[in-house]
């Protein structure tokens, strides 16, 4: 019977490990404390309806051009166009609505957030349209983390800066993915599709998303949960030891 017990309590151990870094919700200013349905959520963020960190009035300010999220302004470096915007929303969209971003999560001792997402590797595809689509805007910062002025409550070019175009303040995608905030994503050489990259874009109810499989295979390299065969082989341990205390 204690055998039993013990495979029981390995078993559940091992699902909700998986569960919590599968399906989870960082520490954010606006993240819920749980990830659930969402059938609201507006325009870029509805991909994520189904099974939602955000909330509908998250996803509708993550739209506008100086939002109450952040007071973060696009246009500080005069009106960003709509093809490069369209990739901050998405991206603002991926942050506050994934509950895939598990295996990267990292504590932080911020103001606004007590977590993070760290090096998470953003698709080849997703980087690459980004930076086509923004590489004729203008910005001041190859950081847009830090070093802002913030003395009228939204962000302006701090003193000295200059507008320079994305190209040159961004001279590669690999760089725009990876420097404008802070790391938190990893340019990768694999496509959308390839089930090692976090998608930014896939379509509203998509079934499974994509970025499920890609948070699985993640934290079991990162030693973060058990391999699918060591999940699959617990189930006959358990039943056998079911079988035998049953008998004995």
């Amino acid at each position: 019977m204690k055998m039993f017990r013990l495979l029981v309590l390995g078993l559940t151990l091992t699902v909700t490990a998986a569960n919590d870094i599968l399906n989870i919700c960082m520490d954010g200013k606006h993240h819920k404390t749980q990830p659930g349905y969402e059938g609201k959520l507006y325009r870029q963020c509805e991909p994520w309806r189904e099974n939602a960190c955000c909330k509908a009035n998250t996803s509708e300010e993550a739209h506008k051009d100086v939002s109450n999220l952040y007071n973060f302004n696009w246009n500080h470096c005069g009106i960003m166009t709509g093809q490069c915007k369209r990739h901050f929303i998405q991206d603002t969209c991926l942050y506050e609505c994934s509950p895939n971003l598990g295996p990267w999560i990292e504590k932080v001792d911020q103001s606004w957030r007590k977590e993070r997402i760290i090096k998470v590797p953003l698709c080849k595809t997703d980087c690459e349209e980004w930076w086509d689509d923004c590489q004729k805007d203008y910005t001041c910062k190859d950081n847009w983390h830090k070093g802002w002025d913030w003395s009228t409550g939204i962000n302006r070019c701090p003193t000295g800066s200059e507008c320079r175009k994305f190209s040159e303040v961004f001279p590669t995608p690999k760089a725009l993915c990876e420097k404008v905030w802070s790391y938190s994503f990893q340019y990768t050489q694999y496509d959308r599709g390839s089930g090692r990259c976090i998608s930014m874009w896939f379509k509203a109810g998509s079934k499974p998303n994509p970025n499920v499989e890609v948070a699985r295979y993640y934290a079991i390299q990162k030693g973060l949960i058990a391999s699918s065969s060591i999940v699959k082989l617990s189930v006959p341990l358990v039943l056998t030891g079911l079988l035998v205390s049953t008998l004995s």
